[in-house]
């Protein structure tokens, strides 16, 4: 348990930066942690907790005289919300949403369980005091360290706050007047349905985990609380949705399970976004699939992926480098051998494939299989059965074979250096993945995946990169793709002591390349002009890099399409 209870403490640290309470429960009911929210909203002192079991802690009124922790887990459910209220001093309700979570590992076995508690009674009494049209409360609104908007009784945006705009990367204006399902990437058709419910019956409702939608094409993960308002005369004239935000449960869920989703691979370029589409599709099917792609593009994220997105996800997700094992180990490593074998095998040792039985093996570098063994391999994906090393009697497999490769394997084929045969037998179902010099426009978003996820586990809170810095990164061909870039960032978060990466924290082969590029013709006469000069010169480039289109390059700069126009215009490119 001690493995679990340091990721579960680092969380719940972390945690008490915001409004949202964490619980973190053991397999058999042991309190692990707890955040200062929880002790804010139940009054259970920390010390007292910790390592007690949680029946024991926490008063009945929390648990309404039902155990979540046992429901869910015997009915084996991913997640429960449950709305309830507690007493307070003079009579008073406290409004609250608990959400339970289990985690489990790739075999099913429960390893924690988080308790999520969100507060409403702030809301409600905002709701209760002001009216909907005053000002004074959407500058509540904007100060709040939740995410939170309101729509009218048509379900259009009227108030976006400050949270929720950083949640999603959109600015306020750009939302205003949308629909709200529009702001949804998953169960976006429910999420309106429950909003529009409340906006009729002025009852609150608690929604389901959904995506809200982000400007970079992203999405983020969240639980909603739908609440109606009223205003002077009592008259329901609108309604305001809560928005949650889940990712740092997910990152511990994630963490813990050594598991992928579409949050931790990211794109917004088209060939990226059909990539996306497509997935869930194959992961659906059982067929083999061939995954080609540079190195340090994300192979072997897409096989786990495939994997998990699949039926056989509660099964074994086994993996062979193909090309790390020597020729003479490689066979007996993937098929196993039995007693007597050779030298020096004194029991029998069953083979990769048979511990990936009923789940996926994932075969990378397939280009580098010895041919001896490639006709093996053939009869697996043909009978799914093969014979152990030295063995006699046949073991058969259920199981679903994802192979990638950096090398063309059709050149290999045409080469005589990779069986034809077994070629078309992989190649059922191929996706090809960008380098990341063919998806440049991703690189902003990649950078801020990446550093949201390095701050977190360094408590180092939020970093972002300078202009300067990030027109080196794209600028540079990144020939060791996403990988590559990971490596760079991780290398800055070090040297950097501050909050923005500058170039002077980048690793030194970058700043050796960007000083060698062509000088601008005039040098600046001021800090201002330097600045000028920059902005300038990054605009070119993006609209040199998008053809002239202007949407896209507002998209590489990370700014509006207005702010673009406005800058063009100053720099005499409009």
């Amino acid at each position: 348990m001690d493995e679990l209870t340091i990721p579960a403490r680092m969380l719940a640290s972390m945690m008490d930066r915001v409004s949202m309470g964490l619980l973190v429960l053991s397999p058999d009911g042991i309190v692990l942690s707890l955040n200062r929210s929880v002790e804010w909203i139940t009054g259970v002192d920390p010390a007292q907790a910790l390592s007690r079991p949680c029946c024991e802690v926490f008063s009945s009124a929390l648990c309404e005289g039902r155990c979540t922790f046992l429901e869910t887990v015997a009915t084996c459910r991913s997640s429960t919300a449950v709305d309830l209220t507690l007493p307070e001093k003079g009579g008073e309700r406290r409004s609250i949403t608990k959400v339970f979570t289990p985690v489990s590992d790739e075999s099913g076995s429960l390893l924690c369980c988080l308790v999520l508690l969100q507060d409403h009674s702030a809301f409600k009494d905002l709701i209760r005091r002001v009216r909907h049209e005053d000002r004074r409360q959407k500058m509540i609104l904007d100060n709040l360290d939740t995410g939170v908007l309101t729509v009218d009784r048509g379900g259009h945006v009227t108030f976006f706050n400050a949270v929720a705009e950083a949640l999603t990367g959109f600015s306020r204006n750009e939302i205003l007047g949308r629909p709200f399902s529009a702001l949804f990437r998953k169960n976006a058709g429910r999420e309106a349905a429950l909003l529009l419910e409340t906006v009729a019956d002025g009852q609150p409702r608690s929604g389901g985990e959904g995506e809200i939608a982000t400007r970079e094409g992203g999405a983020v993960p969240v639980r909603t609380r739908h609440m109606a308002l009223r205003n002077e005369e009592g008259r329901v004239v609108g309604g305001m949705t809560v928005l949650s935000d889940m990712s740092l449960a997910y990152r511990l869920d994630s963490a813990i399970k050594g598991r992928f989703t579409f949050y931790d691979m990211v794109g917004r370029s088209p060939v990226m976004r059909k990539i996306f589409d497509i997935l869930p599709v194959i992961a659906e099917s059982d067929a083999t699939v061939l995954v080609e792609g540079a190195t340090g593009s994300g192979k072997d994220l897409v096989a786990n992926l495939i994997h998990n997105l699949s039926p056989r996800a509660k099964k074994p997700l086994v993996k062979v480098n193909c090309a790390a094992l020597p020729d003479n180990l490689l066979e007996s490593e993937m098929f196993g051998y039995v007693k007597g074998a050779f030298t020096g095998a004194d029991r029998d040792k069953p083979g990769r494939f048979q511990d990936a039985d009923g789940g996926t093996i994932f075969l990378d570098e397939i280009g580098d299989m010895p041919l001896a063994l490639q006709a093996k391999l053939l009869r697996v994906l043909e009978s799914r059965e093969f014979y152990p090393l030295g063995g006699r009697k046949v073991v058969k497999v259920d199981i679903r074979i994802i192979s990638a490769t950096n090398r063309g394997l059709e050149d290999m084929v045409r080469e005589k250096t990779f069986r034809e045969d077994l070629y078309y037998r992989l190649n059922v179902m191929r996706l090809s993945l960008p380098s990341l010099a063919e998806r440049r426009g991703d690189i902003p978003l990649i950078v801020g995946h990446v550093l949201k996820r390095l701050g977190s586990v360094r408590k180092t809170g939020d970093i972002r990169v300078s202009g300067p810095a990030m027109e080196i990164l794209l600028n540079h061909d990144f020939p060791g793709n996403v990988r590559e870039l990971e490596n760079i960032l991780e290398h800055a978060a070090i040297i950097c002591r501050g909050s923005e990466i500058e170039p002077r924290h980048l690793p030194p082969y970058l700043k050796v390349k960007a000083s060698r590029e062509p000088e601008a013709p005039a040098p600046p006469e001021s800090l201002a002009d330097d600045r000028d000069a920059l902005e300038r010169r990054a605009i070119e480039k993006a609209l040199e890099r998008c053809g002239g289109r202007r949407g896209e390059a507002a998209e590489i700069l990370g700014v509006d399409r207005s702010t673009l126009w406005r800058k063009m215009k100053r720099h005499g490119l409009a």
